[in-house]
């Protein structure tokens, strides 16, 4: 069976089933997959990110207006 065929025998017994306790095991599993993008970051873009983040707090950033400007006055 492929994975598109699997998604939608998986939808249909979803959608059929009226059994809480299943539907919490099948989101707990979900739960469970799901990686937090930030971790997988390398501590070298997390700080960039933090850097962008503090300059922002600080007022220190061009708004995005201004930048698109930029570009358009280039085609």
């Amino acid at each position: 069976m492929n994975i598109e065929a699997t998604k939608l025998e998986l939808m249909h017994l979803l959608l059929q089933t009226e059994k809480e306790s299943l539907l919490a095991k099948i989101k707990a599993v979900f739960d469970e997959e799901k990686t937090d993008w930030w971790v997988e970051m390398s501590v070298e873009e997390q700080e960039e990110i933090n850097i962008g983040l503090n300059q922002a707090d600080k007022g220190d950033y061009i708004e995005n207006d201004t930048i698109m400007n930029r570009f358009e006055k280039w085609h």
